[in-house]
């Protein structure tokens, strides 16, 4: 059999720009997907965010590969991509399957209800296509009634109603089949330096996963509902046999969260130590787990850990109450001190709510500058798809909230103007970049790659602060009240 898994391209700019320019990561979610796929079949990953024509290439390989079953990996600003994509696919290639899968067909598998549809995958991808790949050999039906759902199955819309279903076993989940992409398109730029400067900043960069999902539970957040409060945690031993095989010296962890479990982090620091497995890491951690286990983040500064995303979200006790962050100004003040007195690069992410005014702004402005030299950088509250936050705000959607739903659009009302909002918007992001320790510390880089870096950080900024055009000419100098009585007339309302 022949099969073919596809990561649909965006339409943002401003997502274009990061990828290009910063950050993009390799497809691990269809990697591993293709590592439940026996190799007896011919299996392929088409990733059509690294393409400068996705369409063209997608149709293109439609037609000289001729796959039996075609897999989607779906985010909710794919959605309506993906719906298109798998409609002309049916066209070209009739007699083909259409799966769809990811984090949207998880919450919403409901959106995906239509006929050139086969399945809906819920949950992990690498053991459901398996299933799917003998159903079909076997002409058996697809539906399984909990994480396969079947658009055409009279019991679809029911099953899709309900939570997602229980996870696997961690342990069944395969490895990626990194073999299967073109691993020089992918890299992280890479601003930590011990010495002084840097041989490379934009270095080839592996994706890992160590665990799956978050205990926690923060209003903003939909991983938990996505895992439908599940915690997986690959063992040490898996996770560091993993780490020796990567040909890459540059690995970013995207673990939800990986250092909650300190025993098990430690015990993959002193195996790394043990193996003297020499790379640099990339991880996200929470404040909290910080400041309780300074000498953890000490050891894994020893094997390699160059910078730590920390999520403060604000530097504001009402706010922070308010994400049910379950943490404080205090501790992420002592978080900041542990990270920089290891010598490990801080990565600040901050919350922008659409309710900011000025002051709101240059507050989070005086932070930005508190925190130098750190990387920092922003997103825009916005409620996630299948999450409370999102049925809450149904009725007050300024734009779709599925195509614009990218953390960086707001999709309901702004305090201010939507084109103030924005410029107040890129102008944190200008101020981050003066505050970044490339800058501050004067690191030492190539030459080449300090102008790609400056280059594609123009370019960036400027697409933040001209996010507003992205929304109706109508809707830019709208106040608050305008824009709520506007969204409860024409605006978009889902059902959940």
């Amino acid at each position: 059999m022949k099969v073919l898994l596809v990561k649909p391209y965006t339409e943002l700019k401003v997502a274009k720009r990061l990828q290009e320019g910063f950050l993009h990561l390799e497809p691990l979610e269809l990697e591993i997907t293709a590592g439940g796929i026996n190799k007896k079949h011919d299996a392929r990953i088409l990733d059509l965010s690294v393409e400068k024509k996705p369409q063209k290439i997608f149709f293109q390989t439609l037609k000289d590969f001729k796959p039996d079953l075609i897999g989607f990996g779906a985010y909710s600003t794919a959605l309506y991509i993906v719906k298109d994509l798998a409609g002309k696919t049916k066209e070209i290639l009739p007699r083909s399957h259409i799966i769809v899968g990811g984090v949207h067909a998880t919450l919403r598998p409901y959106d995906f209800n239509d006929n050139c549809i086969s399945a809906v995958v819920r949950g992990e991808g690498a053991n459901a296509i398996s299933e799917i790949i003998a159903n079909l050999e076997a002409n058996a039906k697809l539906h399984n009634g909990s994480n396969i759902l079947d658009p055409t199955d009279p019991d679809f819309e029911k099953d899709a109603g309900k939570n997602p279903p229980t996870y696997v076993d961690v342990t069944s989940i395969p490895l990626p089949r990194r073999d299967l992409v073109d691993r020089a398109k992918y890299f992280c730029i890479w601003t930590h330096s011990d010495s002084g400067k840097a041989d490379k900043l934009f270095p080839r960069v592996a994706s890992l996963r160590t665990s799956l999902g978050c205990p926690f539970s923060c209003s903003f957040c939909v991983i938990h509902h996505v895992m439908n409060k599940a915690y997986l945690q690959r063992s040490p031993e898996d996770v560091v046999d993993e780490i020796k095989n990567l040909k890459e010296d540059y690995i970013y962890f995207v673990d939800d969260e990986m250092f909650i479990n300190i025993k098990r982090v430690t015990k993959i620091a002193e195996l790394l130590k043990e193996h003297k497995i020499n790379k640099k890491y990339i991880s996200w951690a929470r404040s909290d787990t910080i400041s309780k286990h300074p000498e953890v983040f000490k050891l894994w500064k020893e094997v390699g850990l160059d910078v730590v995303y920390v999520g403060l979200e604000s530097m504001d006790e009402k706010r922070l109450e308010d994400y049910n962050k379950k943490t404080g100004y205090e501790t992420n003040k002592k978080a900041i001190k542990i990270i920089k007195d290891c010598g490990i690069m801080l990565h600040a992410a901050f919350i922008v709510h659409p309710d900011f005014d000025k002051n709101d702004f240059k507050r989070l402005e005086k932070d930005v500058i508190d925190l130098c030299p750190s990387e920092v950088t922003f997103t825009v509250l916005s409620p996630s798809p299948g999450t409370p936050l999102f049925v809450h705000h149904k009725e007050e959607f300024i734009c779709d909230p599925f195509k614009y739903y990218d953390c960086m659009h707001t999709v309901i009302p702004t305090n201010m103007t939507i084109k103030r909002f924005y410029q107040h918007f890129g102008r944190l992001y200008a101020i981050a970049l003066r505050s970044n320790p490339l800058r501050v510390n004067k690191i030492k880089v190539p030459l080449k790659d300090f102008f790609r870096a400056l280059h594609y950080g123009i370019k960036y900024v400027f697409s933040l602060y001209s996010i507003y055009k992205d929304y109706p000419e109508s809707l830019h100098h709208l106040k608050k009240d305008e824009l709520l009585e506007k969204a409860k007339k024409e605006g978009f309302s889902y059902d959940d």
